[in-house]
């Protein structure tokens, strides 16, 4: 299973899209504190259609509450468009951690400083980011593409 880290997201219907593909990819979803929304907000629920009731996920007060929770602090990896190293570059394994970051301005540079793997999606420069659910999909595709050929 795959661990998918949410830090403060801001708008539900990512939340509710990466939580139908938590569902589907039999991935835990974990969210981190501030939202800018309310769980309970019809658009969540509205995105994540009626899979949100078989999604396994959690959510923590702040960074340092889920990383008390995290076993092996080396297999957390933080998608940052600023990182050197690319997603396909990277051997993932099952039980890992993928960290997205807010949908405005990403991971915090605190955040950052926390753990030495950060990786990026390729992009061109036409596009400053790529929607957070879309980003989601990239990075868990490849890693369950992994995960299932090992």
């Amino acid at each position: 299973m795959l661990n998918i880290v949410l830090v403060e997201p801001e708008i539900p219907n990512n939340t509710g899209n990466i939580g139908r593909l938590c569902v589907g990819t039999e991935s835990r979803l974990h969210l981190i504190h501030p939202f800018g929304f309310q769980i309970t907000d019809k658009n969540v629920k509205r995105s994540g259609l009626d899979y949100w009731v078989h999604l396994d996920w959690k959510e923590y007060e702040n960074v340092a509450a889920w990383m008390v929770q995290v076993p092996d602090l080396s297999r957390v990896f933080l998608m940052s468009s600023h990182a050197q190293k690319s997603y396909l570059e990277t051997e993932f394994q099952d039980g890992d951690w993928l960290v997205f970051g807010k949908e405005s301005v990403g991971l915090s540079q605190e955040v950052l400083a926390l753990f030495p793997n950060h990786l990026k999606i390729p992009i061109s420069p036409l596009v400053r980011s790529f929607n957070l659910a879309n980003a989601c999909a990239f990075v868990i595709g490849e890693a369950k593409r992994q995960i299932q050929i090992k």
